[in-house]
């Protein structure tokens, strides 16, 4: 049994749809951020990092989404979620996961937490008025060369799936123009749909 920690509205969602989608057996802790539970000698004893998701296996703890995805994926072979098969397939799978991760989450980040690249106040606006335009240029490449639809890889729908839908649940608060992001609209539509998506939404609103 795993047990993953959360917070609503963050990037952990990913690695809930994908622990449902997978049938794994995992129970969800959900973690307080508003009186910072995130930071409580509690739970830097389960991840130091003081973010989510942490998810708890019988060998040790994972952090960090891709990982934790890339994990369900290979755990739950009979699911899907990766092309395990295919050595290209699965690079360019973990290559746009990364991209989320590394680039669309810390453009993102700029809009609430400047105080991790800087300590002028003044800078924290600047870096928040850019937000619209850094995370507007991400899914701007997203919508035309690395979305393929139906899904992020074209038919076959893996752990891709999840984390575009998550992270693009922050585009109207980071004020980017959905106008301009028809496939990645649609691909949210589709994604809504699911059944796994439904569930784990729902438990995150309760």
């Amino acid at each position: 049994m795993y047990k993953l920690y959360y917070a609503p509205g963050t990037c952990a969602l990913a690695s809930y749809i994908a622990l449902e989608e997978a049938g794994a057996p995992y129970t969800a802790e959900r973690l307080d951020f508003k009186s910072n539970q995130q930071n409580s000698p509690e739970y830097l004893a389960i991840n130091p990092k003081g973010r989510v998701p942490a998810l708890v296996t019988d060998r040790g703890i994972l952090t960090e989404t891709p990982a934790i995805l890339a994990f369900i994926a290979q755990s739950f072979p009979q699911a899907k979620l990766a092309p395990f098969e295919d050595a290209f397939a699965l690079a360019e799978v973990q290559a746009f996961n990364s991209y989320l991760c590394s680039t669309v989450h810390v453009a993102h980040a700029h809009k609430l937490r400047g105080y991790r690249w800087a300590a002028e106040e003044a800078s924290f606006a600047d870096m928040k008025c850019m937000v619209p335009k850094t995370v507007g240029a991400c899914f701007a490449l997203i919508e035309r060369s690395m979305l393929r639809a139906p899904w992020v890889m074209g038919e076959s729908y893996t752990i891709c799936d999840p984390y575009l839908f998550t992270v693009g649940q922050w585009l109207e608060g980071d004020g980017v123009d959905l106008a301009a992001l028809p496939k990645v609209m649609a691909h949210r539509k589709r994604m809504q749909e699911r059944p796994a998506v439904r569930k784990v939404v729902e438990e995150e609103k309760a």
